[in-house]
């Protein structure tokens, strides 16, 4: 099976000062990796690693300074591939005087789904991410962990090959978490591909198949969970909380 997303020798620079003439700001620098296609990839860095940048480009939010990515098998170039992917904010700008329903029904249109399966489709949703008794309410009065659900519920309307979730359980409670989990393992089950970006570590230990972590811009880890949790010294079990602390001292040292 062909991987979902390839970067090749990435570059990313932003440029400073009056007219982008000032030093530049390296963001990534030549990362290279992989994201398989039909499991689930963790994205994991400290902060300023360079995780929001790499979506973006992803998501032709942004362009590369230097290097390829391939999209769903095709260049960036082919915007045709964003249809197929849905993408979950870690912090959304939802228009508040908008219920519930009506953001869905609005960001439907906007996926491409086709107009005789909007309203089916929402009221599918809205029951799925536990929210379809609050169908009507303006999100003006959402908790989160409402809103991270309604999130949830619109990156999956065009029913996508690839979901980027960024940090999704942020402001969940413990069913929220749950129903998170529960959409992920439902994703690889059908064939699909999930991009986890996350700070939760035990979510990311029992989710991901294989990961990439960044430090500074730079990839320093890639490879399945398991090889992470594998002392490289002693070939002893380790915690996740411990391999990410050596990786993240030595990437920053480097």
């Amino acid at each position: 099976m062909a991987d979902a997303v390839v970067f090749d020798q990435v570059v990313k620079t932003y440029r400073t000062g009056f007219l982008g003439r000032g030093a530049g700001i390296p963001a990534l620098r030549s990362v290279s990796l992989k994201v398989p296609a039909g499991g689930v990839f963790g994205l994991l860095g400290p902060n300023r690693a360079g995780k929001t940048t790499l979506v973006k480009l992803l998501l032709s939010l942004a362009r590369p300074t230097a290097g390829t990515i391939t999209r769903l098998g095709a260049s960036l170039a082919d915007r045709r591939t964003l249809a197929r992917i849905g993408y979950m904010h870690e912090n959304h700008a939802f228009p508040r005087y908008l219920s519930a329903g009506e953001l869905l029904a609005f960001y439907g249109g906007l996926s491409g789904v086709p107009g005789e399966q909007v309203g089916a489709k929402v009221e599918q949703l809205l029951v799925r991410v536990g929210l379809a008794d609050r169908r009507s309410e303006p999100i003006a009065r959402f908790s989160k962990g409402m809103v991270q659900r309604l999130g949830l519920a619109q990156a999956l309307l065009n029913d996508p090959d690839l979901l980027i979730l960024d940090e999704p359980t942020e402001g969940l409670d413990l069913g929220g978490r749950q129903l998170m989990r529960e959409v992920v393992r439902e994703m690889k089950a059908a064939g699909k591909t999930v991009l986890l970006v996350s700070h939760v570590l035990p979510e990311v230990e029992q989710l991901c198949d294989s990961l990439a972590i960044l430090v500074s811009g730079k990839v320093v880890h890639t490879g399945t969970v398991a090889n992470l949790l594998r002392d490289p010294r002693t070939g002893e079990k380790r915690s996740l909380e411990s391999a990410l602390r050596s990786l993240y001292e030595k990437g920053q040292a480097a």
